[in-house]
């Protein structure tokens, strides 16, 4: 069987998390300090050009792996072992039941014969794992197994990725189960630590917002819309004539003409809005469940102005920005102020980083 490099396993020696997305790549370095206390050591991003990763596929290694390089010398971090993530869109997850008291050589045998029915290409083709979740909930004698699998080409892509950069990709994990780790953090400071809360994560990228609906820590409905910032960004590449490059910027920056909020801003807000409501009545439309009790927004447009009080006033529902490193200790290294502005963009390498840091 061939492994996702411990797609679900845990990893001792210190890592770091490292999130490739479609617009940057995004360093975590975390310490633990005891038992459930945790410290942010080190944090940085670093852009990505145009085109050099598409649909969560690396089409440049050469520039992505300059990036990965930057980053980790602009971090000032020492670690060269990292966790990273896969795509939602590049891996197929499955609980299966299986009966208890299998060896692991049995599980694998049968997790394989398993697996050849779900997945549509030849198991030769594909970086196999497995966690083995517990006791099955109805039936006592059987155990209830996670199953991930992806195409080996798309693992050996982002293996090659952290070689071409000087690190070892030591743990694969799937971005949406990375930021869920970092949200558990979040939910467990909730009363009664989110107990039969319904919570939604929207995390709101460049091009694309992930939606996970979650009930007492299991993903209950996921599902992606091709909206982001980009968006936005073409919008001021048309209205003012600049280079995308520039756009960005001085978006980030709040470099714009006066025209910008009313004319482009204040649109793009109401479309944003208008895509959470949509996406929260397809989430009661195509499962039995009637509510969601917390709705929380990450990703890199998370603080954009005015984003989380109009998704609030629309949905009616009790709206935050997470911040993935609540609750922790910062190092020295570390500006909080610098810190409040960015953090909502980093779930996914927050999670990646708590693969060791939790361990």
């Amino acid at each position: 069987m061939v492994n996702l490099g411990s797609l679900f396993g845990q990893s001792s020696p210190p890592l770091i998390g490292l999130d490739v997305s479609t617009s940057s790549v995004r360093l975590v370095e975390l310490s633990q300090l005891g038992k459930g206390e945790l410290r942010l050591e080190r944090y940085a991003s670093e852009p990505l050009p145009r085109g050099a990763v598409v649909d969560g596929n690396i089409e440049n290694l050469e520039q992505v792996s300059e990036a990965v390089r930057r980053v980790w010398k602009k971090s000032g971090t020492r670690i060269k072992l990292a966790a990273l993530g896969m795509p939602p869109a590049s891996v197929i997850t499955k609980k299966i039941i299986l009966p208890a008291g299998l060896s692991e050589d049995q599980l694998e045998v049968q997790v394989e014969s398993e697996a050849s029915q779900y997945i549509p290409f030849a198991l030769d083709e594909v970086s196999l794992d497995f966690d083995v979740i517990g006791p099955a909930a109805n039936s006592p004698d059987d155990i209830e197994v996670m199953l991930a699998a992806s195409r080996k080409e798309k693992v050996e892509d982002r293996v090659a990725l952290a070689e071409a950069a000087g690190l070892s990709a030591v743990v694969m994990d799937i971005e949406s189960y990375a930021a869920r780790a970092a949200l558990d953090r979040i939910t467990a400071m909730l009363p009664e630590a989110g107990a039969g809360q319904i919570v939604a994560l929207f995390q709101v990228g460049a091009q694309v917002t992930h939606i996970s609906v979650m009930l007492d820590g299991d993903t209950i409905y996921e599902r992606e819309q091709p909206f982001g910032g980009n968006q936005l960004t073409q919008d001021i590449v048309r209205a003012y004539g600049l280079s995308f490059e520039e756009a960005e910027a001085r978006k980030r920056a709040g470099d714009l003409p006066e025209n910008y909020q009313a004319e482009l801003l204040t649109p793009f807000l109401e479309n944003a809005a208008l895509e959470v409501t949509r996406a929260i009545q397809f989430f009661y439309t195509s499962t039995p469940y009637t509510r969601i009790d917390q709705l929380f927004l990450a990703g890199g447009c998370a603080l954009m102005p005015g984003l989380l009080d109009i998704v609030a006033s629309r949905t009616r529902i009790s709206s935050a920005v997470v911040s993935p490193f609540k609750g922790m200790q910062l190092g020295s290294s570390v500006r909080e102020s610098q810190l409040r502005t960015e953090a909502p963009a980093y779930l996914v390498a927050c999670g990646l980083a708590m693969r060791k840091a939790a361990a």
